[in-house]
């Protein structure tokens, strides 16, 4: 059970071998830099070290009370990511799948719209835009 922030790219099956030994279920999802269109050339992520690594841990603890997860792992990258990179990833592990599902939906919006980090799109004439909350994240996040 760990959370990891770093600016390399990560290999997704590495991060999952020995992950959730003896589970029933293994849910992941996986993050990736997309263009919606056409103008954007990368995305900055910026954060607090050691108080994002906090609240990451904080939100996979609480996951795995609540669905009752033998493993997970968040991974979340910062820096300059151009479209099509691997952003972030959470792996989540149970006895059975609803659980695993669950924690992972659970994760990610809590990720979505608590986790300290900051975006922004970076166009290809290089303008910069900060990336607002969406309403939409914090609907998602009020079910739980």
């Amino acid at each position: 059970m760990s959370a990891r922030v770093h600016s390399a790219p990560f290999d997704l099956a590495a991060e999952l071998a020995g992950f959730g030994s003896g589970a029933g279920a293994i849910v992941t999802f996986t993050g990736v830099v997309r263009d919606d269109t056409g103008a954007l050339a990368a995305l900055e992520i910026e954060h607090y070290p050691g108080m994002t690594e906090r609240a990451l841990s904080d939100y996979g603890r609480q996951a795995a009370e609540r669905f009752a997860l033998t493993d997970w792992r968040i991974v979340h990258r910062h820096g300059r990511l151009p479209v099509g990179d691997q952003i972030m990833m959470v792996a989540t592990a149970a006895r059975h799948r609803h659980a695993a599902f669950q924690a992972a939906d659970y994760l990610m919006d809590w990720l979505k719209s608590r986790a300290p980090f900051w975006k922004r799109e970076i166009g290809h004439d290089g303008a910069a835009r900060w990336v607002d909350a969406k309403a939409s994240d914090e609907d998602a996040l009020a079910r739980w």
